[in-house]
């Protein structure tokens, strides 16, 4: 139970949504704030977002001299994230975990045409390419500092860096709040494990699948036990496996309907985030507008995928 709730700390779905069930965590009751608060990108919009980036960034490199190719591979339906809670029926028994899907990103990432592109190189086309993509070895660096402690990092220049610009303004304003934004788990994931409202919900969840033939603990384990079983029955039994990873998918999505995991896990980690936001909740709205604005460049750059 704890080693899952690490992961549901980063991959549930209200991730900074701003909107919880009561600071107090009792009532539904919060404080309230009248001021209205940027909403965070849906994953649809991240990913259009994405999409435009390597839109603008290819249309930049294409001017210097270079060819860069759009990564588009996944459909709009294949791109969905697979999170903590998965409780989507319908795309579970289509995709199951998505386990087919992340092999086919593999082999898109193996394949990736600009690394051949550029490998194919010679050695001062090879650094002018370098360059012309993210500044080189004499790129500026940003820093941003993380929520539990120390700093990360980043090269920026070149296309990479105009592309950021024209969708957010600042590169250097979106990567900082950005990290802080998306890191601040860090800061409440030990309570978040033993929220007993969580345990509750997630050990319902396990009671549902055992009744269900599958007895996992949680729904990391259950998805653990799916890629053991894969990797156990190899590629000549591939079929067998994703037979059975869509139905153990469909138990645990139809399990976390009934027993309401997702909102549960959202109000929760709703309620330990907004106690944060006396310190972070600055930096939080600044990166949910700046990525507001990037969608609403985006929507003028490229369409939503098919």
């Amino acid at each position: 139970m704890r080693r899952a709730l690490v992961s549901l700390c980063v991959v549930v779905v209200a991730v900074t949504t701003g909107c919880g069930d009561g600071g107090d965590g009792s009532d539904g009751r919060a404080r309230q704030d009248p001021r209205p608060r940027p909403r965070a990108l849906t994953w649809q919009q991240e990913l259009r977002v994405a999409d435009a980036q390597q839109r603008l960034t290819g249309q930049c490199m294409n001017r210097q001299g270079f060819t860069y190719r759009e990564d588009r591979e996944l459909t709009l339906r294949e791109s969905r994230p697979v999170r903590y809670v998965q409780d989507d029926v319908a795309w579970a028994r289509t995709y199951g975990y998505g386990g087919r899907i992340e092999a086919k990103s593999l082999r898109v990432r193996e394949s990736n045409p600009n690394g051949t592109y550029r490998r194919n190189l010679s050695p001062s086309r090879r650094a002018a390419f370098d360059t012309a993509l993210d500044g080189g070895d004499g790129a500026r660096m940003l820093t941003a500092p993380l929520p539990g402690g120390g700093e990360t990092r980043k090269r920026v220049g070149g296309c990479t860096e105009k592309a950021e610009r024209a969708l957010y303004g600042d590169p250097a304003e979106w990567y900082r709040t950005g990290k802080i934004a998306t890191g601040l788990n860090a800061l409440y994931g030990k309570e978040l494990m033993k929220d007993r409202r969580l345990t509750a919900a997630v050990r319902a969840w396990s009671r549902c699948m055992k009744r269900a033939g599958r007895p996992h603990e949680d729904p990391q384990a259950a998805r653990e036990a799916v890629r053991a079983d894969t990797l156990r029955l190899g590629a000549a039994r591939a079929d067998e496996a994703f037979a059975a990873e869509r139905k153990t998918a469909v138990a645990d999505a139809t399990c976390a309907r009934e027993t309401s995991l997702r909102a549960v896990a959202t109000a929760r980690e709703t309620y330990y985030l907004d106690r944060l936001r006396d310190q972070f909740g600055k930096d939080i709205d600044t990166y949910r507008d700046l990525g507001q604005r990037a969608y609403d460049r985006a929507v003028r750059i490229v369409p939503e995928r098919g």
